[in-house]
C-alpha cells in the first residue's frame, strides 16, 4: 500500500524504537520523512538506510528555536510538509528516575520534562501549522500514553504531560479543523521494546496480567496505528485519542486477581 505518497512527514524522537518504526512504515507507504531527534547519531541511523526518502534533523523540542528550525529545514528540503508525528519524549537514564511523586520530584524535573513532553508539542504544532495550511491540509498525531488517563505510584511530570497532550490534541483538532488540518493522539501502553526488557525485573511479568491480548504490542503496532491516523483513510476522524494498550484499561480492577482465583478454582 502507499497511503502516504507524495506526503512529507516529521516524525520526532525519530530516532527511538517507536519513533523509528514510525519512520520505517510511513516511508514503505510513499512518504519523504525528516528523522528528528535530539540525539543526531540516532536519527542518523534511522534515516541512511533509507536513503533520499528520510532527512536526519538534530533538534531540541524544549527550545522554540529549534522546534522552528526543524519545521523550517523539513520543508526547505522536501518542498512540503503534511504531517507531524509529535513523538519526543524525556528519555535521559539520569533525570527521568527522578521523575517520582508530588512531594519527591525536584523542581527543575518537573519543568524540563514538561518543556520537553508538552510545550515541544505545542512548539511543533505551531510551526507546522501553518505550512500545511498552505499545502491544503494535514495531520497530526501526538503521541500520549495511558498514563494520561491513570494514576500511578511514579512519573507524575510524565503522567501530567501525557494527560495535557489529550487535552491539547482536541484544541488544535478544534482551532484548525475548519483548515483542513486534523489532530489525533495514540495512547500506547506498555510496548515491547529493548527498553522494557532492561527495566525492573518482573515488571513486564505483572504488567502481563492486565493486558487482554496474549502478548504485548510491539513499535510495528504503534507504527501502523500513526500511519492510519496520518493517512486520508481517516479523513473523517480529529480531536480524538486511542488507547492502544491490549486492553489495559477496559477492565475492572479485580480483573487480574479474578481471572488468577477463577484459575486456581478450576
Amino acid at each position: 500500500m502507499k497511503r502516504l505518497e507524495g506526503k512529507v512527514a516529521i516524525v520526532t524522537g525519530g530516532g527511538g524504537g517507536i519513533g523509528g518504526a514510525v519512520v520505517r512504515r510511513m516511508v514503505s507507504e510513499g512518504a519523504r520523512v525528516a528523522v528528528a531527534d535530539v540525539f543526531e547519531e540516532s536519527a542518523r541511523r534511522v534515516a541512511e538506510p533509507l536513503g533520499d526518502s528520510a532527512l536526519a534533523v538534530q533538534f531540541d523540542a524544549a527550545s522554540a528555536e529549534s522546534v522552528k528550525a526543524m519545521v523550517e529545514k523539513t520543508v526547505s528540503h522536501f518542498g512540503r510538509l503534511d504531517i507531524l508525528h509529535n513523538n519526543a519524549a524525556m528519555t535521559d537514564p539520569v533525570k527521568s528516575p527522578q521523575d517520582t511523586t508530588t512531594v519527591d520530584i525536584p523542581l527543575p524535573i518537573w519543568q524540563e520534562i514538561l518543556d520537553i513532553n508538552l510545550t515541544g508539542y505545542m512548539l511543533g504544532c505551531k510551526y507546522a501549522i501553518p505550512h500545511m495550511v498552505a499545502g491544503g491540509g494535514g495531520s497530526i498525531v501526538n503521541t500520549a500514553s495511558n498514563s494520561g488517563s491513570a494514576g500511578d505510584l511514579a512519573r507524575i511530570a510524565y503522567g501530567a504531560t501525557k494527560g495535557a497532550i489529550i487535552t491539547l490534541t482536541r484544541y488544535v483538532a478544534t482551532q484548525h479543523g475548519a483548515q483542513n488540518v486534523r489532530c489525533n493522539s495514540v495512547a500506547p501502553g506498555v510496548v515491547l521494546t529493548e527498553a522494557l526488557e532492561k527495566t525492573v525485573p518482573g515488571l513486564k511479568d505483572i504488567i502481563k496480567r492486565h493486558i487482554l491480548t496474549p502478548e504485548f504490542g510491539t513499535p510495528d503496532d504503534i507504527a501502523a496505528l500513526v500511519v492510519f491516523l496520518a493517512s486520508d483513510e481517516s479523513r473523517y476522524i480529529t480531536g480524538e485519542n486511542i488507547s492502544i494498550s491490549g486492553g489495559g484499561l477496559v477492565h475492572q480492577p479485580h480483573y487480574a486477581d479474578l481471572r488468577a482465583f477463577m484459575e486456581s478454582a478450576a
